[in-house]
């Protein structure tokens, strides 16, 4: 019987807005993780992309000052060497596979994802194409449309052309007073905006251009619902029930400040009652996104529902959150799978992957007499 615990390697923060919220996640698999199965070590990527030891990271995740650990850490550094951010993955031998869990920017754009592969080691999530696709919601869109899977219309502003596209022409192009502006490579409703007239956009697309050279207009849908589904899988995915999200009634949509700040009148309904078909539609929409865009392991995707209860495809999110207040594992929970087993479905999907990857050739190989026959018979 082998009794060898599995070394499972944390990765957590990063330079994005939601780096405190990425270590609330990774407190909360912490826990989760049966400590009788794994050896867990812990890496914290600072706001400067600095790797900690896993030493200094277990300060921080104990509740040190991360601004007094990442001075006394780094004050020694040498910063000539390219790689001296990274060379504390180096301390930590025998990792068996590495769990990301960096929302936003390094985590989600297939960052963290090329740094792995050239390690050579199993990873929770989606590769590196998948997950920079996904996290740039314009491309999303373009697979989604030629995939049949319904999502908002849209509009493409960035600095070339921001000034051809002004609130009139595009609310009219939209057919849409209400518009929304996204930041195209952007997370957490940061640089997101509401707006309903002419001022608002401008004061709107001025403060989403800082954020990313390209940027959604996309048309409002006026419904009674925004929902959320976790999918959970590699080439054949599950989708969990599906939940739904009330903002306050100051708030037209789920803001930063919601999801982070106070969240304390947001709504959660898990599992949420929707006409018959709406759920098992959502479901599939989902399924068939997640397998569009080749995505592996998990997904949270947002949907919008409008006033006659089609379903809208609004966002995906690779590597969501795992706090107390997040939706991907509660509404697993709702479909019976703990937050313990949960973790471990996700670690096998990654050794799955792995060794999927593995049997791809890189090189050319030639075939012998034999192999070329099968292959032959194959087609």
């Amino acid at each position: 019987m082998n009794t060898k615990k599995l070394h499972v390697a944390l990765l957590f923060g990063g330079d994005s807005s939601e780096h405190d919220v990425s270590k609330r996640s990774a407190h909360n698999i912490y826990d989760a993780m049966d400590k009788e199965k794994y050896d867990v070590s812990l890496f914290l990527i600072t706001r400067d992309s600095f790797i900690l030891s896993n030493e200094d990271s277990q300060r921080v995740f104990d509740g040190e000052s991360e601004e007094e650990v990442v001075k006394s850490a780094t004050a020694n550094a040498n910063y000539s060497n390219p790689l001296e951010p990274i060379m504390n993955l180096n301390n930590e031998k025998n990792i068996d596979v590495f769990f990301p869990i960096i929302h936003g920017n390094l985590g989600e754009d297939g960052t963290i994802q090329g740094l792995l592969r050239l390690l050579g080691k199993p990873y929770v999530g989606s590769g590196i194409q998948a997950s920079a696709i996904a996290y740039d919601k314009d491309l999303t869109k373009n697979i989604l449309t030629s995939a049949g899977i319904r999502n908002t219309k849209y509009l493409l502003v960035t600095p070339e052309n921001v000034n051809d596209w002004n609130y009139e022409k595009i609310s009219e192009k939209l057919d849409s007073k209400t518009l929304f502006i996204k930041p195209s490579r952007q997370g957490s409703s940061i640089g997101i905006h509401m707006v309903k007239n002419a001022d608002e956009y401008e004061s709107g697309m001025k403060d989403a251009l800082r954020y990313d050279t390209k940027v959604l207009v996309e048309e409002a849908i006026n419904g009674p619902e925004e929902v959320e589904i976790s999918i959970l899988g590699n080439n054949d995915p599950q989708a969990s029930k599906v939940g739904a999200i009330k903002v306050p009634s100051t708030d037209e949509f789920y803001t930063y400040d919601n999801k982070f700040v106070d969240a304390s009148q947001v709504k959660f309904t898990i599992p949420v009652e929707l006409p018959a078909g709406v759920s098992e539609e959502i479901a599939k929409m989902a399924v068939d996104a997640f397998k569009a865009l080749e995505l592996k392991g998990m997904a949270r995707i947002d949907f919008l529902v409008s006033k006659d209860f089609t379903p809208y495809l609004g966002e995906i999110n690779t590597l969501p959150g795992f706090t107390n207040i997040s939706l991907y594992p509660q509404l697993w929970e709702a479909s019976g799978i703990s937050y313990t087993v949960l973790i471990d479905k996700l670690l096998d999907l990654a050794f799955d992957e792995f060794d999927r990857q593995s049997r791809i050739a890189h090189d050319f190989i030639p075939l012998n007499k034999g192999d070329q026959e099968k292959v032959y018979k194959a087609k």
